[in-house]
């Protein structure tokens, strides 16, 4: 199995990099979508309903993307030349209706298309979609039984073998689209990572991600969450690693979550190549400040998103974040904007020393 997670996806695109050195801007490589933000699970973990994180402050429920916008998002993604649309939350993306259609027509324009999604309507006409078109879909799963699926997400004991049972029968539509789990490890769930792992892999997922809670904006704060559970979890992956082979791949996320709060760089590269649609038709600079007023780029209710994207305002907006000022919260991106500054800072009388 070739890598699919690295930092290095960047350096791959020339007219983005470019646009950051000039101080222009390019078409976004990658959006992500957020078509509602109502949900079917009530996740303990869930930062965009936790009061104590930085997202969400100002998501409504209620809110969805309307048909009609959508549907000239779409037109704007494919006449943009965006390469990949992930659909995700927010809400649960599955229960947005006109999903199979929209994807369908993405993926006639040359889109890539991807869904991050609780499990539990990945059947029918969005499974058909997603297995016809998608490239992945990544379900988020944090319990091994019935029961512990229940505590963690409000549902009944019974959703648990549902879900399951939905990913084994989407796994066995044998399509190219890669069905992986991103299981996110607390207290509760420190013990079963291994159990877990032997159901994926009978369930012929492909690949199981494992990553730390974030219970707070404070990176001490967390690592110290983490450390009681460290050493539990560092033996679960252990045991998770012997269960690997060329179709199923454990991912090792977990790791220590301070360095990912403090920034020291004084823009945000990562803007040039992903950016995020909210529900409310409002563009935001990424998923780790969806739905904040810090995050906000602008509206595109009233305007195209690739009027808004080229527009004077966006590229103002754009340039004022200061990651350093801005953004001491986790940041997903962290890693990827100091590789991309570091690439960009490579003196050119030196460069070709390689």
């Amino acid at each position: 199995m070739r890598e699919r997670y690295s930092s290095l996806k960047a350096l791959r695109f020339p007219d983005q990099l470019r646009a950051l050195a000039d101080g222009n801007v390019a078409a976004p490589v990658h959006i992500r979508i957020k078509p509602i933000n109502a949900c079917n699970h009530h996740c303990w973990y869930c930062a965009y309903r936790a009061d104590n994180l930085e997202l969400g402050s100002k998501m409504e429920l209620r809110d969805k993307i309307s048909d009609a916008k959508m549907d000239e998002i779409v037109g704007d993604i494919i006449a943009m030349g965006v390469k990949a649309v992930t659909f995700s939350g927010g809400g649960e993306p599955l229960l947005y209706q006109r999903l199979p259609q929209v994807v369908e027509r993405l993926a006639k324009g040359g889109v890539k298309v991807a869904t991050l999604t609780n499990g539990a309507l990945l059947k029918g006409a969005a499974a058909e979609a997603f297995s016809r078109h998608g490239t992945w879909a990544r379900v988020s799963i944090d319990a091994w039984d019935g029961p512990s699926y229940a505590r963690s997400r409000g549902v009944g004991e019974d959703e648990y073998a549902k879900v399951m049972g939905n990913l084994a029968a989407f796994a066995r539509l044998g399509s190219r689209c890669a069905l992986g789990i991103s299981f996110i490890v607390g207290k509760d769930n420190a013990e079963h990572i291994a159990d877990f792992c032997r159901q994926a892999k009978d369930a012929g997922i492909s690949s199981v991600k494992f990553s730390g809670c974030v219970v707070s904006n404070s990176g001490k704060e967390n690592n110290e969450y983490h450390a009681a559970i460290t050493g539990t979890v560092r033996a679960q992956l252990e045991a998770a690693a012997k269960l690997a082979d060329k179709d199923f791949k454990i991912i090792d996320h977990y790791h220590a979550l301070e360095e990912r709060f403090d920034k020291a760089y004084k823009r945000c590269a990562y803007l040039q190549f992903l950016t995020v649609i909210g529900a409310d038709s409002v563009v935001y600079t990424c998923q780790d400040k969806a739905y904040t007023d810090l995050g906000r780029l602008g509206s595109i209710k009233e305007r195209s998103f690739k009027d808004f994207w080229f527009s004077a305002e966006n590229k103002a907006q754009m340039q004022s974040l200061d990651p350093s000022r801005d953004c001491t919260h986790h940041c997903v991106s962290h890693s990827k904007n100091l590789l991309i500054e570091e690439f960009l800072g490579l003196d050119p009388e030196h460069a070709d020393f390689v």
